[in-house]
């Protein structure tokens, strides 16, 4: 098992703005494509403007497959395509990680 943990910093001010267009447009085609996150998560202390998803996945085959799959899904464009015009992302950090022995997390 793998969890892919992602994590998004938005230009302050528009952090509610970015979700409320990913509820919109990104959400739905998203979690048909990769099933419910783990987790969704706002920063409320820390790197402010920022929140964290997190996906779990088979392996890295499985993971692979899935986003594939939905880099090739017209409403994921057409989210993906709404997000860069909006423009309200700064930067964004992904890790793969894998749990260790004695605390796996449950799907």
């Amino acid at each position: 098992m793998i969890y892919d943990v992602r994590t998004y910093t938005c230009r302050p001010g528009t952090i509610n703005k970015h979700l409320a267009l990913y509820e919109e447009f990104g959400r739905d085609v998203q979690f048909k494509h990769l099933g419910e996150p783990l987790a969704y998560l706002i920063t409320e202390t820390g790197a402010l403007n920022s929140y964290m998803h997190i996906w779990v996945y088979d392996n890295v085959e499985d993971r692979a497959a899935k986003r594939k799959q939905m880099q090739t899904d017209p409403d994921w464009k057409k989210f993906l395509s709404i997000s860069s015009e909006a423009a309200y992302l700064v930067s964004q950090e992904n890790r793969m990680m894998t749990p260790v022995s004695f605390a796996t997390a449950k799907r």
